[in-house]
C-alpha cells in the first residue's frame, strides 16, 4: 500500500528560509485559487508523474471572494501557485528548501540548499529550481512544458550545480520533477 503525504499549502506561511510569511501566503492563496477555479476540493490528489510512492494529497486555505477578486489575473496566479506547490513537493522529494530567490536571466527561480544553509551564499547552494504553472492543459503542453523548463536551466549549468524542474497543472492535478 503506498504511503499518502499531505502538502499542506497553509505551511508556506512560515518556516521556508526564502519566504516571508506574506509571500508564502500570496504562493498558497494563489494555488488555492487555481485549484478551486479547476473545480477541485481541499485534499485532492496531486499526481507527482514517475513516483509511484508516496501518494502526494493537497490541502489549502479556504478560497473567499475577496481571494477570487484579487487573484483576478489567472495567468500570475497561476504561477505563484505552481511556485508553492513546487516549493513543498521539492522539499518532500529531496529535502532540499528553497533558500535563495534567483536573479532574472539565470535560467531558473530559487536556489535550493539544506534547511539550516540559509546564510551561505549562492555559490554554495546544493541546487537550482525552475517552475512553471498551468492551469488546465493538455498531455501534449504538459510534456512540452517540462523540456522547455529543463532546457531554460543549461543557462546557469556553469554552476555544475543539480537543477529541478518543476511543472504543475492545476485542472487534474499534477506535477512532474525533472531533474538534470
Amino acid at each position: 500500500m503506498a504511503t499518502v503525504v499531505l502538502l499542506d499549502l497553509n505551511e508556506l506561511g512560515s518556516g521556508i528560509p526564502t519566504l516571508t510569511d506574506a509571500l508564502g501566503r500570496v504562493h498558497a492563496e494563489s494555488a488555492a485559487v487555481c485549484l478551486s477555479d479547476q473545480g477541485h476540493m481541499a485534499q485532492v490528489r496531486l499526481l507527482v508523474r514517475k513516483i509511484d510512492d508516496p501518494h502526494f494529497m493537497l490541502d489549502w486555505p479556504t478560497v473567499t471572494e475577496t481571494m477570487k477578486r484579487a487573484y483576478n489575473d489567472l495567468q500570475r496566479t497561476t504561477e505563484l501557485g505552481a511556485c508553492g506547490v513546487a516549493i513543498l513537493l521539492v522539499r518532500q522529494l529531496t529535502g532540499l528548501t528553497v533558500i535563495r530567490a534567483s536573479k532574472k536571466g539565470t535560467g531558473f527561480d530559487y536556489w535550493l540548499g539544506r534547511p539550516s544553509s540559509e546564510e551561505r551564499l549562492p555559490f554554495q547552494e546544493s541546487a537550482r529550481l525552475e517552475v512553471s504553472g498551468i492551469l488546465s492543459g493538455t498531455e501534449s503542453q504538459f510534456t512540452a512544458r517540462v523540456k522547455k523548463k529543463r532546457r531554460q536551466t543549461e543557462v546557469s549549468d556553469s554552476t555544475r550545480l543539480p537543477a529541478y524542474a518543476v511543472v504543475v497543472e492545476f485542472g487534474q492535478p499534477q506535477a512532474e520533477v525533472s531533474e538534470r
